[in-house]
């Protein structure tokens, strides 16, 4: 899908320069997995504290053979 963007020039050549990518599009590219990635985990870390777990569960107890 060909998509025509307007992109901060600036921050493009830096982050080709800083990533070493042979290519703009590869630089784009990484830089839109990366920033999926970051905000998947600040979602799973939004989680930490929120979540109620079982008192009487034994995880030890699930080890044994």
């Amino acid at each position: 899908m060909a998509t025509n963007l307007a992109i901060n020039e600036t921050l493009l050549e830096k982050a080709y320069k800083i990533g070493k990518f042979s290519s703009k599009k590869e630089t784009v590219n990484t830089a839109l997995e990366e920033f999926i990635q970051r905000r998947k985990s600040e979602d799973l870390i939004s989680l930490f504290g929120k979540i109620e777990y079982d008192p009487d569960y034994d995880y030890k107890k699930i080890r044994t053979r």
